[in-house]
């Protein structure tokens, strides 16, 4: 399961507003990977951040895993208008869910660019979901996260653009990629849905 960030941020062009909107690139990154996906295994795509009211509520499942699911991500990726807010820990804990119902074994892509808005809180959920399915990984790629200040001398590496989401990968045993680029995008894309299929295509 894919769960992508369509909330307010994914429209920002960062600090210096020279670069063009998150959701641009994440639109390349996404028309370059899904392609080369199709036939290795099932993916499903859930989206949070734009709906009715902006709330913390619009969290809207387009379609559980399907085979040969490129066509319908992409076009819900380029048809994506960002807004709202990031309920991300709601939309993965749903993710995971509905895996959960097909036996448990499978992986959860969050694709998120901030922090959680809506009161969540994901390093629970990780435990949680460590503990009740071992079988079940959350990957984590931060793109393009921001702090709420300007970096300054004297900052360790990364300070600021770590996703507080990562304690999700961490506590299930997945991976926490962080991209700055579409290419690097492109690539924790890659990494994160080409593993191994769970189970056989129908």
């Amino acid at each position: 399961m894919v769960v992508f960030d369509g909330s307010g941020s994914m429209s920002e062009m960062g600090f210096n507003q020279l670069a063009e909107p998150r959701i641009h690139e994440a639109r390349r990154a996404v028309r370059t990977v899904m392609p080369r996906l199709d036939g290795l295994r099932r993916i499903g795509l859930m989206i949070y951040g734009p709906g009715p009211g902006a709330t913390c509520e619009n969290i809207e499942l387009r379609f559980p895993p399907i085979p040969d699911a490129a066509r319908p991500v992409i076009e819900a990726v380029e048809a994506l208008q960002p807004d709202g807010e990031t309920p991300l820990t709601e939309a993965v804990r749903r993710a995971a869910a509905l895996l959960a119902e097909g036996g448990g074994a499978g992986d959860v892509v969050l694709v998120t660019d901030g922090k959680e808005t809506c009161g969540g809180a994901p390093c629970e959920l990780g435990a949680y979901l460590a503990a009740a399915h071992p079988g079940l990984r959350v990957h984590v790629i931060g793109y393009k996260v921001r702090g709420e200040r300007f970096p300054r001398d004297g900052d360790a590496p990364g300070t600021e653009s770590m996703s507080t989401a990562r304690c999700l990968a961490d506590q299930t045993g997945g991976s926490y990629v962080p991209a700055e680029t579409t290419e690097e995008l492109v690539a924790a894309l890659q990494v994160t849905l080409g593993c191994p299929l769970y189970g056989r295509l129908r």
